[in-house]
């Protein structure tokens, strides 16, 4: 399929779309060429029905609910795909809006996640999504929201201005309400632990009052579950999946940027997880084929691209390893986005994300995933914060590793973080 057809299919001619603001909803307009383009596309198509539904108040009565036989997901799946898309999304939100055509659709988007975020955590609301896990009509009692609430919380630290400063008074009180009735849920001893340092840290940069205790806890146990080569532990064994790249090093890296100069400890933990998120990033770049697949390995598989997370954060750190340039990681994981959201059968009729790997794969969706859990593809659009003129975006195309080792090109041996 070719980058017309793409956008064919997303609604639009040429190869450009973008939005403007009309009765609480965006509406069609241009957006850049190229790679971009495709980007800002993607995020549209994802953020579209959960956005414009939420802001509405419409969001429980109209998402559709996948899931598992007999999960019972309906009461926590509106805030995973809330939490989950805006984590994704929050740093190209925090650019600021300008008078170009991508400048005002971001502005418009931007104003509209902030309506959709006041009534998600408005107790009047009909979409009022549930933070505590407290058992509600005909929905079981829950620890699910921590891992959300997390998500929405890392939202916050990507867009600062956007989803914090720009809060009306109102919002920004009910906002850490809902963050802090998180803290009713006490966390696995696995990856667990960063939902709730990422809570903490989401309430510190809201000004709230925050445990220390909480972050410092997850923070050191990550750390002595640290396994060599840039990898973590989920928890004290190791598990071949890609939850460092979905929870582990983004949300350490997202913390410790809050954090860090609170005390020597964490300051110098901060020095370490950079070394080795920067490893992880490197070694999650030559997993991506030359056609855009990758590995599907572990659990979640079903979070898409999100597996990409940890390499498309750290391209938006400007913090690429030697030998890895912003233009070979912008086309690999161009190469896996359209890989995943051009297979036929990803959306249903109505724009809601199915469950899948490449596609509509039920048997690809754990007990523990529903049609929320899905939109955590959202954060391998991380490099969306970059401006247009950054050379991620900016320069030609480069090939990534897969592609030159497999067309006999000469390519950089890989060597281990020591």
């Amino acid at each position: 399929m070719d980058r017309r057809d793409f956008f064919k299919r997303l609604g639009v001619s040429g190869g450009a779309v973008a939005m403007a603001s009309r009765g609480g909803h965006v509406e069609a307009a241009q957006t850049p060429p190229g790679d971009r383009g495709v980007w800002v596309g993607v995020l549209r198509r994802l953020a579209d029905p959960v956005l414009n539904n939420l802001a509405s108040d419409t969001l429980i009565a109209r998402m559709p609910v996948e899931e598992a036989a007999n999960a019972n997901r309906a009461g926590v799946t509106h805030l995973e795909a809330f939490g989950r898309l805006v984590a994704g999304i929050a740093p190209w939100l925090e650019l600021a809006a300008d008078d170009t055509e991508e400048g005002r659709l971001r502005g418009s988007y931007a104003a509209l996640t902030r309506r959709a975020l006041a009534r998600a955590v408005d107790p009047a609301s009909k979409d009022f999504l549930n933070f505590s896990g407290a058992a509600r009509p005909g929905r079981p009692a829950s620890r699910q929201p921590l891992v959300d609430a997390a998500f929405l919380a890392q939202g916050v630290l990507r867009a600062p201005g956007a989803l914090g400063d720009a809060l009306d008074a109102a919002t920004r009180r009910q906002l850490i309400a809902a963050l802090e009735s998180s803290r009713s849920i006490t966390p696995s001893f696995s990856n667990w632990l960063l939902f709730s340092a990422t809570v903490e840290a989401g309430l510190a940069k809201l000004g709230a009052a925050w445990d220390r205790t909480r972050v410092d806890y997850a923070l050191r146990q990550h750390d002595q579950w640290y396994k060599g080569d840039g990898i973590y532990g989920d928890g004290p064994e190791f598990h071949w999946d890609y939850y460092n790249s979905f929870v582990i090093h983004p949300m350490l890296l997202d913390v410790l940027d809050v954090v860090r100069g609170e005390m020597p400890v964490w300051k110098d933990l901060s020095a370490k997880e950079d070394r080795r998120a920067q490893r992880y990033a490197a070694i999650l770049e030559r997993l991506i084929a030359p056609d855009g697949s990758f590995p599907p390995i572990g659990r979640s598989i079903a979070y898409r691209f999100g597996a990409l997370q940890l390499l498309a954060q750290i391209a938006l750190r400007q913090a690429l390893p030697e030998g890895v340039s912003p233009p070979q990681v912008r086309g690999a994981l161009t190469a896996a986005i359209r890989k995943s959201i051009e297979a036929p059968g990803t959306f249903d009729a109505n724009g809601w994300l199915r469950i899948g790997f490449c596609g509509h794969q039920p048997g690809a969706g754990e007990t523990y995933i529903s049609t929320g859990s899905l939109y955590l593809c959202a954060a391998g659009l991380l490099p969306l914060g970059l401006a247009p003129t950054h050379e991620f975006w900016s320069a030609p195309a480069q090939p990534w590793t897969s592609v030159r080792a497999w067309s006999g090109q000469a390519f950089p041996i890989d060597r281990a973080l020591t």
